[in-house]
């Protein structure tokens, strides 16, 4: 890539029909955990209209009342209005909740099995991940997916607050960023779509928006008299939600990681436990990434890699520092190997997952939150100086 570019990345809302239904599953996920720490969970969930769809593999101790953890995730978003299709007392829900395959439990469990290599606890599947950190942000984050973020939530806690009563959960936003020699200079545009009530007018909208959302949370040096503002451009959001649109678990991993900023390796996270290392893996990369990065041994840093079905250990691990490392890229993965392991019951342990956590991870990503790493501990910069020693 040139080091003079623009780069977008985008947001959704709590209100979008997918991520309604990634709320779902890790409330579904949550519930379980609170009763039963070791649960294994697999929740995916489909809305449209007036309907919800809950399915999956649960295998757990916990007992629940799944239609009550749906209607009451629904109503936290805020879909409570008379004039709401998708409303929480009103849906109609379907549960088609199964346990999980013995096949798969006996690869993650650590126990011994007949064709199983190892008895410790292995990858509930195969797959690769990916973790990445910059130093454009203070969260270590690329700053056009943070901005959006930000965009995000600050609509929805005015949202939430109840001081502008036209507002409806349904939103999108979207920052572009204009880099130089590879760095953020200047925000080209911005685009915030909000669902509204019927009767606000659209002026009244763009104009609150930017003045109380947009202006309020991008850094005043980053926008210009050349910053664009596309404002529900389409004229008018008033049907939105899954009556809108439909809505699916897992839709949402390019908002869920870097914005596009960094490469991903497929995996979606909402309604999935630790065992699963598309979730848990993913937070571990992100964990290692932004120590390198915390370190100083490098500016910008992605890690891949990948696990097969039952087996314990990492089929491969490699760092890519983008030409930004004090030293080798070798030498750093080494390092790296050294300070933090890649077992998948290692990474439970260290990130201490199994906790009712999920529905912090839910919205506006599921990185950069720095404020409780206490419960996001995979946003901690604990380990830089074992890995300064460790290149040493």
């Amino acid at each position: 890539m040139s080091k003079n570019y623009i780069f977008s990345s985008e947001s959704v809302g709590e209100g979008h029909p997918d991520k309604v239904c990634d709320t779902i599953s890790d409330a579904v996920l949550d519930a379980c955990l609170t009763q039963d720490p070791k649960s294994r969970v697999a929740c995916e969930t489909y809305a449209k209209s007036n309907i919800v769809v809950v399915g999956g593999e649960i295998t757990t101790k916990a007992k629940l009342d799944y239609n009550a953890i749906v209607r009451d995730a629904i109503r936290e978003i805020g879909y409570v209005h008379d004039d709401d299709v998708f409303h929480a007392d009103k849906v109609f829900i379907t549960n088609l909740i199964t346990s999980q395959s013995p096949d798969i439990a006996q690869g993650v469990d650590a126990r011994a099995a007949d064709g199983k290599g190892t008895e410790e606890q292995g990858a509930g599947d195969q797959g690769l991940m990916f973790g990445f950190a910059c130093d454009e942000t203070p969260e270590l984050m690329p700053a056009p997916i943070m901005f959006a973020h930000r965009l995000g939530r600050e609509l929805t806690k005015v949202r939430k607050s109840g001081a502008v009563k036209w507002l409806r959960p349904d939103a999108k936003s979207q920052v572009s960023v204009e880099y130089v020699d590879g760095r953020p200079v200047r925000i080209a545009n911005v685009v915030v779509s909000t669902q509204h009530a019927a009767d606000v007018k659209h002026k009244t909208i763009r104009d609150f928006i930017i003045r109380e959302i947009v202006k309020k949370v991008i850094p005043t040096e980053m926008l210009d008299r050349r910053t664009e503002y596309l404002i529900n451009p389409t004229g008018r959001f008033v049907v939105g939600g899954p009556q809108g649109d439909t809505g699916l678990t897992g839709r949402k991993i390019i908002v869920d990681t870097y914005g596009g900023m960094g490469r991903h390796g497929g995996g979606a996270f909402s309604g999935k436990d630790p065992s699963k290392v598309d979730r848990s893996a993913a937070y571990m990369g992100r964990y290692v990434a932004k120590n390198v990065v915390a370190s100083g041994i490098a500016t910008r840093c992605e890690i891949q890699f990948a696990y097969a079905i039952g087996h314990p250990d990492p089929v491969s691990v490699a760092v890519d520092t983008f030409g930004t490392g004090k030293v080798s890229d070798d030498v750093i993965t080494d390092a790296v190997r050294q300070v933090f392991s890649f077992k998948p019951a290692a990474i439970v342990k260290q990130l201490n997952l199994l906790r009712p956590i999920y529905g912090k991870t839910t919205n506006y990503g599921h990185f950069g939150k720095v404020s409780d790493v206490a419960s996001i501990t995979w946003e901690k910069t604990d380990k830089t100086e074992a890995l300064r020693r460790a290149i040493k």
